[in-house]
């Protein structure tokens, strides 16, 4: 098929928003303005105080906004949307064309070896839980208590040692390494390890593990949902043999995600969810039962009717953050990781949570308590005062945050629910995050409300409601 109008429009579309962002840059320093537009980012709140502000959107960590560019080129596939992989009408040629063009986007953006699949999912987590539905018999899993519930908890198939927390990058290696030396060599093995925290941002020596893994007859799978949104991700350089991120963290919108990496246990396994698509051939037995052929391609996994949408927004996002440039992106966000850093460590009774250290390289993902303060009281104070979205709680990464906290990693909690009443301590953090979508004034406000909370208190009384810290009414 030749002259695909949808093809033409996307790119034309894609070309302008790039071009559009390029000339917003060239006007104003790159040190003081997002480099790439995000859907948004003129919203106004109403202020409980009175008034309304521009929101500033700093929980990147759990959602990033989507990209303009993203929005934009959906919006120029939207009138030629079609079934993928069913319809011999053009649209439907013409989605599926664009559904494995956005597969190949993937792959390049990763940097993935040749014979690699790339597999479409619904988030990290699905992506996570379709790894551990193909492992091997009798498959032995180690993973850190550090991980995000998303990387922690799908392995309950297998034989699970979790690890305790590192508070170097070595002591994360060595303590690796001493866990795989005491297996059984024989066995097949998977080690799954975070590229960068949800809760500290700090990054993790994910080359050096994935060695220590390989060098004991062991894989690594690398949760990349906080990393590739801020990090180039290259499955070549970093030798890992799976990666796993999530649409809704890489700057497009909600329900899709990627596993990418071997094809042989994906191949091996009976598919992760069976039905139309995965496969091949079906036929009737002799018997009164069904013979089924599946797929050996990434399909194997990919029944049902795909999120097309998803799928492209995330070949949107990757294109365009591979043409904003990675050392751009990079060298702007610890501008403003600076800023914040420097910003809290005036505030005597904040304390930064950290796992390596303060000199440690992270993402734009901080975490602390105040002292005084309940996390979900002060959270919520930066919204209803300041319209300043953040997050509090224990970020589905609950053995981390009672470590970090000095409590038992053991203990239970909820994810985002307040654990105590307003002015009373609590066992949460607040945690604030960013990215490429983040002017200066989203975090200068930031830090300037938090010195303002701390040194005259909340200018509204709070309560709990459902499970969480709201302004009294």
């Amino acid at each position: 098929m030749s002259a695909r109008p949808v093809a033409a429009a996307a790119t034309a579309t894609a070309s302008a928003a790039a071009t559009a962002s390029a000339a917003a840059a060239a006007d104003c320093d790159p040190c003081c303005s997002a480099p790439l537009p995000v859907l948004g980012r003129d919203v106004t709140v109403p202020l409980v105080t009175g008034g309304e502000v521009t929101y500033a959107a700093l929980d990147y960590a759990a959602s990033a906004p989507a990209l303009q560019r993203v929005w934009d080129d959906v919006a120029a596939y939207a009138p030629y949307y079609g079934s993928v992989h069913r319809g011999a009408g053009y649209l439907s040629q013409l989605s599926t064309d664009l559904f494995e063009n956005s597969r190949a986007t993937v792959h390049s953006f990763l940097d993935c070896r040749d014979g690699d699949q790339v597999v479409f999912t619904r988030s990290t987590t699905d992506s996570l839980n379709l790894l551990a539905a193909v492992l091997p018999t009798d498959c032995q899993v180690f993973v850190f208590e550090t991980e995000h519930h998303a990387s922690l908890l799908p392995w309950s198939d297998a034989r699970v040692t979790y690890l305790n927390a590192p508070r170097t990058p070595e002591e994360a290696v060595r303590t690796l390494e001493h866990a795989l030396a005491e297996r059984d060599p024989y066995g097949p093995a998977l080690v799954c390890v975070t590229g960068a925290s949800n809760v500290t941002g700090e990054l993790w020596p994910v080359k050096e593990l994935a060695a220590a893994a390989h060098a004991h007859g062991a894989r690594i799978v690398l949760d990349a949902a906080q990393l590739a949104p801020h990090h180039l991700v290259s499955v070549r350089e970093l030798d890992v043999d799976w990666v796993a991120f999530s649409g809704h963290k890489l700057y497009a919108p909600f329900g899709s995600g990627v596993l990418a990496g071997r094809a042989d246990w994906l191949q091996d396994a009976e598919p992760y969810l069976a039905g139309g698509g995965a496969s091949r051939k079906v036929a009737r037995r002799a018997d009164g039962g069904v013979d089924v052929e599946w797929h050996t391609t990434a399909a194997r996994h990919e029944a049902g009717s795909p999120n097309v949408i998803g799928v492209y927004s995330i070949a949107s996002a990757c294109k365009a953050l591979t043409e904003a440039g990675f050392d751009t992106l990079v060298e702007r966000e610890q501008h403003l990781i600076a800023k914040v850093r420097e910003g809290l460590a005036e505030v005597p009774q904040v304390r930064v949570l950290s796992l390596f250290g303060d000199d440690a390289p992270r993402v734009g993902v901080i975490s602390f308590v105040v002292d005084g303060w309940n996390s979900s009281h002060f959270a919520a104070a930066l919204s209803a005062e300041y319209g300043i979205g953040v997050r509090d709680g224990l970020f589905c990464a609950h053995p981390l945050v009672r470590t970090l906290l000095g409590s038992d990693p053991q203990e239970v909690g909820e994810c985002g629910a307040p654990e105590a009443e307003p002015g009373e301590q609590s066992l949460n953090a607040i945690r604030v995050s960013f990215g490429a979508g983040t002017p200066d004034e989203h975090v200068e406000r930031f830090v300037g409300a938090v010195r303002e909370l701390v040194r005259e208190g909340a200018k509204w009384t709070y309560r709990t409601e459902d499970g969480r810290c709201v302004p009294a009414v």
